[in-house]
């Protein structure tokens, strides 16, 4: 078996918390077997006192935990500015659970039953994406990136506090810069077709997000709505 679980000669370090205990004992051997260091609990709340005491690269959570849930331990990740990338590795698929995964900054969302070779690349994925030169930094590359399988985006290697509405609205703009949208097809592109209320909620979307980013990269055009206008600044 090739093993990409090394970062140089050190393995990256996980945190796999499942209460189930063959589906923790399975992943636990291939997460192993992969070359990752793994440490296993059960419980939110035990998790939650491995992550106080050490620094771990990943963490795969389920989210229907004894002790604290999925969430609390992701919360607690993302409150305490853990530099360890979350993937959630859970039976829940309905939307709502999903959307309320990505608002508290997991990186990905894996619905049980799963492979473990297709949970093992979608871990190698976000490794890859999230650490560089060991452990000092969340996020490659320069200037404005946006992560869109996880929902979020970075400025200069910094996580942006983005809301999910927030986030979408940039990502609108963000994939065609040369067009201008109206607040009508940005409000189809966050909400679909089931926002009722005043096209003006874009206007707010787009003040808080003038704020967030630490460029003026969201063009007005009077009459019109809005534009991206890079981020080369």
């Amino acid at each position: 078996m090739e093993v990409r679980g090394k970062m140089k000669d050190t393995p990256y370090k996980i945190l796999f918390v499942e209460d189930e205990p063959t589906i923790r004992e399975v992943l636990t051997e291939y997460m192993n077997l992969s070359g990752y260091q793994v440490t296993a609990a059960e419980r939110g709340d035990k998790a939650i006192e491995l992550l106080r005491d050490r620094e771990f690269h990943l963490a795969v959570l389920d989210i229907c935990l004894p002790g604290a849930d999925g969430f609390e331990v992701l919360k607690y990740i993302h409150e305490n500015g853990k530099k360890t990338a979350v993937i959630m590795l859970t039976a829940l698929e309905d939307e709502q659970t999903q959307v309320r995964a990505f608002n508290l900054y997991a990186d990905d969302y894996v619905i049980k039953p799963v492979s473990p070779i297709i949970l093992l690349k979608r871990m190698e994925t976000i490794l890859r994406r999230t650490v560089r030169n060991g452990e000092e930094g969340r996020e490659e590359g320069e200037g404005l990136v946006l992560k869109e399988e996880a929902y979020c985006a970075f400025w200069q290697g910094r996580r942006l506090q983005l809301t999910l509405s927030e986030y979408l609205l940039l990502q609108t703009l963000y994939r065609e810069p040369d067009r201008v949208f109206t607040r009508e097809q940005l409000i189809l592109s966050i909400f679909n077709e089931d926002y009722i209320g005043n096209d003006r909620i874009i206007d707010a979307h787009v003040k808080n997000l003038r704020k967030k980013i630490p460029v003026p990269c969201i063009k007005t055009v009077i009459g019109v709505g809005y534009q991206y206008a890079g981020d080369d600044h």
